[in-house]
């Protein structure tokens, strides 16, 4: 099969800075896309901002705890990514509340190199064979221009083999943008299909939103210009070398 250049985006919720940063290079070495969040709070802005494949959490944390990164991942946002818990707490009774309030799997510290990427590629493989069943993942569209590439499925954008870091909003954007490279997209007509709600044409919402884009394309493509202004209109896709 042909590799896409897409790997699985892991979220590490980790405290501790040297096991956080362990874990990104384990991660990373088995062909991983990790970020990191080093207390529940952040973390929850992580997860509101971005779309991942897996969460590893620790308990253990500041601002909010990890059961209640749990407890806002399984019951207040509903996401169906898989969560595998880090934790020195290893009694049966603390793994199976856990996997009860909704953990995938539980690893204990201390943890081998191997063992995390054993337990990480057991989840995924486990998670996508479930959404193929439930008939998601069956998209393979990618859309293209030039070096950029838009996996809708995955909600990735990369240049370059280079995976671009955006937002929920900015991906749409980006997404209506390159679905359809000739339309013309007023910043009336993004603001209502993106953010799903009337347009006053006070709000410098939408402009912020694709400057923002703009400076993460550019980050990754210098010599690039994706977003092209059509003034007094509003923004399309650049066509073109």
């Amino acid at each position: 099969m042909q590799d896409t250049g897409v790997k699985d985006r892991i979220l590490i919720v980790e405290d501790d800075a040297d096991i956080n940063r362990l874990l990104c290079k384990i991660l990373q070495r088995g062909g991983y896309f990790p970020e990191q969040a080093f207390s529940g709070t952040e973390a929850r802005l992580m997860l509101m901002a971005n779309t991942y494949d897996l969460v590893l959490l620790d308990l253990m944390l500041p601002g909010m705890t990890g059961e209640e990164v749990l407890d806002y991942i399984r019951n207040e946002r509903k996401l169906p990514l898989p969560v595998i818990i880090l934790s020195a707490k290893g009694s049966l009774k603390d793994r199976v509340g856990l996997l009860l309030d909704g953990a995938d799997d539980y690893l204990t510290k201390p943890f081998e190199p191997e063992e995390v990427l054993a337990h990480v590629c057991a989840v995924l493989r486990r998670s996508k064979r479930v959404q193929s069943e439930n008939g998601e993942g069956r998209e393979t569209a990618v859309f293209t221009c030039r070096n950029l590439s838009v996996y809708p499925q995955a909600r990735r954008a990369m240049i370059k083999e280079v995976e671009i870091p955006l937002t929920v909003h900015e991906f749409d954007i980006l997404l209506l943008l390159i679905q359809n490279p000739d339309k013309v997209y007023s910043r009336e007509n993004l603001y209502e299909q993106v953010w799903k709600s009337g347009y006053y044409g006070e709000d410098n919402t939408v402009n912020v939103h694709v400057s923002n884009i703009r400076k993460k394309l550019a980050r990754a493509d210098p010599d690039g210009e994706y977003i092209q202004t059509v003034w007094g209109i509003g923004f399309k896709m650049k066509r073109g070398i």
